[in-house]
């Protein structure tokens, strides 16, 4: 590598899990962005530029074979969650816990009508959701997106005071910001697994090792746009050259060495799983199958939408090579 190119390491090379795109996308991808701009959230130029990231496409390929109103469901989780990621991207940690409370308003109270535009996509998200999901899930859900968004207003603060954490303190926090657990527990909606399953310690550890995957994916993906715009502080590869005073070089090797222990951690993981007995080793298999494929959905993705690498996602996913951009002024 020279100082302006680097190489990405192909990290999934091995993954069992291919890419599939749900057969929906297309007519759900549609009706979630008619949604999501009747909220006028953004500026047409912002607006745009959001678009372009096709976060739908994220969701098709995360759920491959679920239901048309299951998909839906989930695009418009994934659209509260990046609105949700660009309002709070530059703020203090103050506005951001108002944003946050106000997501948390709009699910706890979906009967009012909130004030809060962030409060009203999330109430209108929860309202569709609840249609099709038990009170158990729903439970669930509601605790672990509010482990997301108090996450959100952690790391506020620390963009706040500029800190930068180390790796543990780093993935304790990145392990909620990055939004998995409530995309899992929309992988359980059809499988009515008891609470002593679904919070069982060999199904949580499968959990932490998928969660970790995509955190070094979206690290390593996300990170040269980051760091041209000086918001790389919440990024695994800032936090490992600071901590192990490593060029990016060092880092990168760092990041592919650690993904390495992450996959072969998930595959033993998933092959010495307990017998729960019965129709639930029917639900725990499809749900680790889930969360496989959710590692692979965050990888395609982040290739195949203009997020990350503009229009060269595709080329950059074959040839590896990433020219670093300068910082922006």
């Amino acid at each position: 590598m020279t100082h302006d190119v680097y190489m990405l390491p192909d990290t999934l090379a091995h993954w069992p899990w291919t890419r599939r795109i749900n057969p929906a996308y297309e007519e759900t991808r549609l009706e979630s962005s008619r949604w999501i701009n009747s909220f006028n959230a953004f500026s047409p130029a912002a607006q745009k530029a959001f678009d372009r990231c096709d976060f739908s496409r994220l969701v098709a390929l995360a759920y491959p074979d679920e239901s048309k109103d299951h998909l839906s469901a989930a695009c418009d989780m994934m659209q509260l969650f990046f609105v949700f990621d660009e309002y709070s991207d530059q703020e203090q940690e103050a506005a951001v816990r108002i944003m946050a409370d106000a997501i948390m308003g709009g699910m706890k109270a979906p009967d009012v009508h909130q004030a809060h535009l962030l409060g009203e996509v999330s109430r209108q998200f929860w309202m569709r959701l609840m249609k099709i999901a038990n009170a158990e899930t729903q439970q669930r859900f509601i605790e672990s997106f509010e482990n997301y968004t108090d996450a959100v207003v952690t790391q506020a603060r620390d963009r706040e005071c500029a800190f930068v954490r180390d790796v543990a303190d780093y993935f304790a926090v990145r392990r909620h910001t990055i939004g998995t657990q409530p995309c899992f527990v929309l992988l359980q909606l059809d499988l009515n697994l008891p609470d002593e399953v679904a919070y069982h310690p060999a199904i949580v550890k499968l959990e932490t090792f998928a969660t970790d995957m995509i955190i070094l994916g979206n690290d390593l993906y996300s990170y040269n746009v980051e760091q041209a715009r000086g918001d790389d502080a919440h990024n695994i590869l800032t936090i490992v050259r600071q901590q192990y005073r490593l060029d990016l070089d060092g880092a990168l090797q760092w990041l592919e060495d650690y993904h390495g222990h992450l996959v072969t951690g998930f595959l033993d993981g998933r092959a010495a799983l307990p017998s729960f007995g019965g129709e639930c080793d029917v639900g725990v298999t499809q749900y680790v199958e889930g969360l496989g494929n959710w590692v692979r959905a965050n990888e395609s993705w982040s290739f195949e939408s203009q997020r990350y690498f503009g229009s060269q996602g595709l080329e950059t996913q074959r040839h590896r090579r990433v020219e670093l951009l300068h910082h922006e002024k």
